[in-house]
Order: structure tokens, then C-alpha cells, then sequence
């Protein structure tokens, strides 16, 4: 039986710097019109044919994103209103525990059953580590499902009780080695970062942002101000004044040993901040 021929659509023609070529104009996938051009009918039918694939497919991929391309168009949209230190996590975990299990799936095929296989690798880590995961599939199922992307949301279910590692409870020192720690560090660079920690309880990224303008020693109740974090970004400190909560924002009050050696640090310091790094 013979090959029905291929009829080609007769085409309007344009002149451009004197030569002559035939033209047609598709729509995008963003609604744009996009001409093309050719010098035969039989080039620009080509032409129309492989664009209109293009555009087709690319529509395809809106409408039905793998979890891959949805992951990062979600890291994205988190990247306008999150912390740099939050972004770099929220990324580091979506990619090496969402889309490198289950990258290539599309969003709208995956079940609470790929989702709780994916994260058999993850309930090796720690709870907390295994908590947030779960946390990052929720997030983004929900987001795909606000946005009419699928239709069911398959983390409904999905519990991170019982997922991962229980850490292992920590036992904070006794007075006795508290004592023989600061002995033993007595007059060297590390004893008011130990000596805040101790007795102020700050963490680390809070000692290493503390600036004197913070610490109020010439009042009745000595106390100092939680109002700064050191962190890192691209491997360089960079102190913020926005802290992760509200609860982070407080007023600690000063023992009496913490309240002196602050104020014999202070005296001898030409830095602005309380432990600084030189």
C-alpha cells in the first residue's frame, strides 16, 4: 500500500535583505507568538513540527513535574523568605534524600508507599535528621497539591514517630569538672567562651556573635542581650540580627563569677566583641 503523502501548508513569504523566505508563527508555552522562518516549505514545515513537539512537551512538564523538577522549583520559591544557613540545608536534604530517591518519578505517581521506601535510607540517621526529611516531603507535597499540581497529597499519612536514631542523652557536667575545666583553662583564649557557656548557657553561634554593646555590667542585675547569631556562608562568618525565633531574642542575668570576669575581660579588651576570633 503506498505511503499517504505528507501535504505541506502553503506558507506566506517575507523578504529579508533581499532574500526571500517563507514564515509561520506557533504560540509558546508562555502564549507567545515565536515566528520561524526557512527557504523551502518542506524545511519550515520541519521546523513547525519540531517546535510545536518542544512546546508541547514543555507544557507537559508544568502540568506533570517529576518530583526532581518540582523539588528544586520548590527550594526556589523557600529561597525568598528563609535564612541562608536554612536554605543550604533545606537544599542539602531535598537532593540527597527526595530527588536522588525519587527524582524521576512524577509528582502526580507517587504514593505514601515510594515515599516510606525512599526514606528506609534516612531512618539510619538520626531522629532529628529523619523528623526534618519528613518534614521536606510534607512541605513540598502539600505546596504541589495547593497549587493544583496533584490532586491527592500522598504525605497525609506520612509520620516521622519512630523514624531514625534516638540520640543518645547527654550528661552536663558536674560542678567538680565544671571547676577542673576552667582550672585547666584558666588564662587561656578559650576560658570566657567556656565561662559564657557555663553560666549564661548561650550556644556557640550566640558567644560568637556577643558584642559588648549586649553586655550590661554597670547595673544593679549585670545581664547581657541575645540579640545577635554567628553563622557561616560560603565558608566566610557573617553575623545576623535576625535570630531563627522569637524565643531566641532574651535577656540572660549575670552570676556573680560570670558578671567579674566579664568585667576584667571588658577592661582589657580593644574588641567589639566579647570573644573575639584574634
Amino acid at each position: 500500500m503506498a505511503k499517504k503523502k505528507t501535504q505541506i501548508p502553503k506558507y506566506g513569504t517575507i523578504t529579508l535583505k533581499g532574500i526571500q523566505y517563507y514564515r509561520t508563527r506557533i504560540t509558546d508555552a508562555d502564549g507567545k507568538e515565536l515566528s520561524l522562518y526557512a527557504a523551502t516549505c518542506e524545511e519550515l514545515y520541519e521546523k513547525q513540527l519540531e517546535a510545536r513537539k518542544q512546546v508541547e512537551e514543555i507544557i507537559f512538564h508544568r502540568q506533570h513535574p517529576t518530583v526532581a523538577e518540582y523539588g528544586e522549583k520548590w527550594l526556589l520559591m523557600q529561597s525568598v523568605h528563609v535564612r541562608a544557613t536554612t536554605m543550604t540545608d533545606y537544599t542539602s536534604k531535598v537532593r540527597r534524600h527526595i530527588i536522588k530517591e525519587l527524582g524521576d518519578m512524577r509528582m502526580a505517581d507517587v504514593t505514601l508507599d515510594d515515599i516510606q521506601l525512599a526514606l528506609v535510607p534516612v531512618s539510619k540517621k538520626s531522629a532529628s535528621v529523619y523528623k526534618s526529611v519528613v518534614v521536606l516531603y510534607k512541605s513540598i507535597f502539600r505546596a504541589a497539591k495547593e497549587s493544583r499540581v496533584i490532586e491527592k497529597n500522598p504525605t497525609v499519612y506520612l509520620t516521622s514517630k519512630g523514624g531514625g536514631v534516638p540520640q543518645k542523652e547527654k550528661e552536663a557536667l558536674t560542678d567538680e569538672q565544671a571547676a577542673r575545666l576552667l582550672d585547666a583553662i584558666q588564662g587561656l583564649p578559650p576560658y570566657v567562651f567556656v565561662m559564657l557557656g557555663l553560666y549564661a548557657g548561650l550556644r556557640r553561634e550566640e558567644i560568637l556573635a556577643l558584642q559588648w554593646d549586649s553586655v550590661y555590667l554597670d547595673v544593679g542585675c549585670p545581664y547581657l542581650t541575645v540579640r545577635r547569631a554567628w553563622h557561616t556562608e560560603n565558608n566566610r562568618p557573617v553575623i545576623l540580627d535576625e535570630l531563627k525565633t522569637k524565643a531566641a531574642h532574651r535577656n540572660i542575668p549575670l552570676p556573680v563569677c560570670l558578671a567579674d570576669c566579664l568585667k576584667e575581660t571588658k577592661a582589657n579588651s580593644q574588641s567589639e566583641y566579647v570573644v573575639p576570633n584574634r
